[in-house]
């Protein structure tokens, strides 16, 4: 009994997800090309930072503990 009350609450889910896919505005080519191109310069560019940042510290740490 209880597994066709799981069934029947599944079916109007998956309906729900289906007709929500159908209202989404998908970018075009051109843009999808340009908003990855952001995300991957913004990747790169954000990397490099957190790379500095832990080299500094790295040398920072180093010099602290050798004067000990």
């Amino acid at each position: 009994m209880a597994e066709s009350t799981n069934k029947e609450k599944k079916v109007p889910f998956f309906k729900g997800v289906k007709s929500e896919f159908h209202k989404v505005s998908w970018p075009d080519k051109s843009t999808l090309i340009k908003e990855s191109i952001a995300v991957v310069c913004g990747t790169i560019v954000l990397g490099a930072i957190i790379a500095g940042l832990d080299g500094l510290l790295q040398i920072g740490i180093k010099f602290l503990t050798q004067i000990g």
